[in-house]
């Protein structure tokens, strides 16, 4: 639920809060209401209330037996109150009944159109009747403008944060019962009304006695839980049924339990300011990211506290670099922290005032282990690279296909299904498309989606849905890729070691290609504003060198550098081949009668040659452009020894351009120091590699 609201209007203290209407100033007893008051707001029970099993509350036993989700527990309960449990069958079959027959009724007459947007508005009123559960689902969706349509979606959105309130009476009365005070005691200034309400609890906006400090107070919905928990055990049952019905390869019980199990999670307001403050200490420090402070000696399981802020949705200003903080701030909680927000709806996300993106609620979290983020990670990699043999393995390890499968078959239709979608570059790939293409796919081999997953993949198509309504050509992947590059070039992990090499090397012969890409991807994983402007050619080229040598030669390089040191040791050693062939076959031709000398050039040196030449321009910062198409051309086995000659001093005379190599030396004066010093440690390792392969070649010659 956020705390935040959108402006206007935004409600501010006043300078002398006694004469404010805005604001309650607490007397030892602030609401005494009049009995016909009291008769009055009992005879306007709001809809959410009326039909959404809100009319019995559980006992204080069954209520305790409840703080985690257990299916049995809940069943166990309800197996007692067999009459409500089939009044609500008969209110959810009769609801959706109802709106469904209405729209086969419409299209039966034509008028369809016509009556969208009032079918529109009755889908959300349905939504409300029936409780949270059903409106946490309308949530998720709520926020796909590219699923949704525009009717619908603005209806869904009214659900984030304008239900209907609970009576202000009741919401008082609980936070004086659970923190166990008077509450002109524990607050100087309070909102008369709620400033936000939501499916599962109402905010109020209040300043501490103490010490001043204007925080929100949120207010848990009297008889959620009852709610909640019965509905969990109808969806758990219907689940079961499509399954078998519709012969599905998911456990869509197993969804709906890790589902479940999240939102009683979010139920206890003292493990979401747990969560709060956790979420603060590793992401409140990230640029333009505000985590707002939970105050945990004043929360209890349905009274939370924390700080005020104020702003207004993300989804409204249409910011897009916030959107990219966004998409950087995910990254880092799914793909290195592995703790991640896992309810990231248009509600819970805001652009202060002052610029900065807001994460509000943090009840629905998630935890992503670290051998499913580096098997994440590497499933991206090699969809990228079009690599689906490799892609297929992913799905196993990530539990999407059984061990059992067959791999080759697995590997020909991904090859089939992807190859179109991935074809155009990472920058094009769109994560519905990709969904969408695999479709028929997923059912043939039996995919499922794992229960654990399921979290992963709303969260980040929220996070798109939100970005394609600022920009409708917005890719998640995109803006994802190019941290996932950084990681995998920088990681110590063995398993992304074993990754990149397996990715770079392909039968002992190095992928240039790859590298370029994955260097070239890397330095797009930016979030300062400054980077982020356009700069000219010149300034460009100065920072993409700076860039390069920084992270090769920084600590977190040093994998990557040794490749890099290998490769340069074997392009140095072809490049003196070459001299000496070229040399060679001058002082041949300028001797009469003397035939032409024979290349000692081999097809793995002019390989080697060209990797030399392509790692010069990456250095350089004028590395290839073209789309990355993750192969390596091919050297023809019939080139003749005369080909090598050839090709050798074209090669030589290509690196000798003082244009490319001036970049390089023009920034090696603003290294910083460490990396300096690891610079001048090369030229002594390359001399090393090279006398290894010159003794290694002679011996070679002489021997074999």
């Amino acid at each position: 639920m956020p705390i935040l609201f959108s402006s206007p209007p935004i409600i501010s203290f006043p300078a002398n809060p006694r004469n404010s209407s805005l604001f309650h100033k607490p007397k030892p007893k602030p609401f005494e209401f009049s009995r016909v008051a009291a008769a009055a707001a009992a005879r306007e029970a709001d809809a959410f209330t009326e039909k959404s099993s809100y009319l019995f509350e559980l006992s204080a036993t069954d209520a305790d037996s409840l703080v985690d989700y257990d299916l049995k527990k809940i069943a166990s309960i309800y197996k007692k109150k067999p009459l409500i449990l089939l009044r609500r069958l008969f209110q959810i079959g009769t609801t959706f009944g109802w709106w469904f027959g209405s729209r086969y009724v419409d299209q039966l007459m034509e008028r369809s159109d016509l009556m969208f947007q009032v079918r529109a508005a009755e889908l959300r009123k349905i939504l409300v009747e029936l409780g949270p559960a059903y409106i946490k689902i309308a949530q998720a969706v709520s926020s796909r403008p590219d699923l949704i349509p525009p009717s619908y979606l603005d209806e869904l959105s009214l659900l984030q944060d304008r239900i209907t309130p609970f009576s202000t009476e009741v919401a008082f009365n609980t936070i004086e019962q659970e923190l166990g005070s008077p509450i002109d005691e524990l607050f100087s200034e309070i909102s008369p009304e709620p400033v936000a309400a939501a499916s599962l609890g109402q905010v109020y906006q209040a300043r501490l006695r103490q010490s001043g400090q204007v925080v929100a107070v949120k207010v848990q919905r009297p008889g959620v839980q009852a709610a909640i928990s019965l509905d969990i055990l109808i969806l758990h049952f219907v689940a079961g049924l499509i399954k078998i019905v519709g012969k599905f390869n998911t456990d869509l019980q197993a969804v709906v339990d890790e589902w479940a199990s999240s939102l009683f999670r979010e139920l206890d307001y003292k493990k979401e300011a747990s969560n709060g403050l956790r979420f603060r200490q590793l992401y409140g420090g990230l640029p333009d990211v505000l985590v707002p402070y939970m105050y945990a000696e004043k929360t209890t399981r349905k009274v939370l506290t924390m700080q005020w802020v104020e702003g207004e949705r993300l989804s409204e200003v249409k910011d897009l670099y916030l959107i990219e903080v966004g998409v950087y701030c995910s990254f880092i909680q799914l793909l290195e922290n592995g703790f991640y927000h896992a309810d990231p709806h248009p509600g819970n996300l805001f652009r202060t005032y002052d610029g900065k993106l807001a994460y509000i609620d943090f009840g629905m979290m998630g935890e992503f282990k670290e051998e499913l983020r580096e098997g994440f990670i590497e499933a991206c990699l090699h969809l990228v690279n079009r690599d689906f043999d490799a892609l297929a393995k992913d799905f196993v390890t990530l539990g999407f296909l059984p061990p059992t499968v067959e791999k080759e078959a697995v590997t020909k239709a991904l090859t089939g299904v992807l190859q179109n979608a991935v074809s155009k570059g990472v920058q094009n790939i769109s994560f519905g498309d990709l969904i969408g293409n695999l479709g028929t796919t997923m059912y043939k081999f039996k995919f499922q989606i794992p229960s654990y997953f399921s979290l992963v993949i709303r969260s980040l198509a929220v996070l798109e849905g939100i970005a394609i309504g600022a920009d409708p050509n917005y890719k998640v992947l995109s803006s994802t890729y190019p941290w996932i590059a950084k990681k995998v070039l920088t990681d110590s992990s063995p398993q992304l070691k074993a990754s990149l090499e397996a990715l770079l090397y392909k039968e002992g012969v190095f992928r240039i290609d790859r590298l370029e890409s994955l260097v070239t991807e890397s330095l797009r994983a930016r979030t300062d504003k400054a980077l982020v402007k356009k700069q000219t050619e010149d300034r460009d080229s100065r920072v993409i060198v700076k860039e390069v040598l920084s992270f090769t030669l920084n600590e977190k390089g040093t994998f990557v550098r040794e490749i890099m040191v290998q490769e340069f040791a074997k392009g140095l050693d072809a490049l003196g081949l070459a001299t000496l062939d070229s040399f060679t076959s001058a002082v041949a031709t300028s001797i009469p009668f003397t035939s032409s000398s024979v290349s000692s050039l081999t097809e793995e040196d002019i390989i080697n040659l060209r990797t030399f030449q392509r790692l010069m321009l990456l250095l350089s910062g004028h590395q290839r452009r073209e789309s990355f198409n993750g192969e390596v051309k091919e050297v023809s086995p019939y080139m003749n020894q005369k080909t090598y000659a050839e090709e050798a001093p074209l090669v030589f005379y290509q690196l000798a351009s003082v244009q490319d190599i001036l970049p390089i030396l023009s920034v090696i004066p603003e290294l910083p120091p460490e990396v300096l010093q690891q610079l001048l440690l090369l030229p002594g390792d390359l001399a090393g590699r090279l006398i290894s392969r010159s003794v290694a070649r002679t011996i070679r010659r002489i021997f074999l």
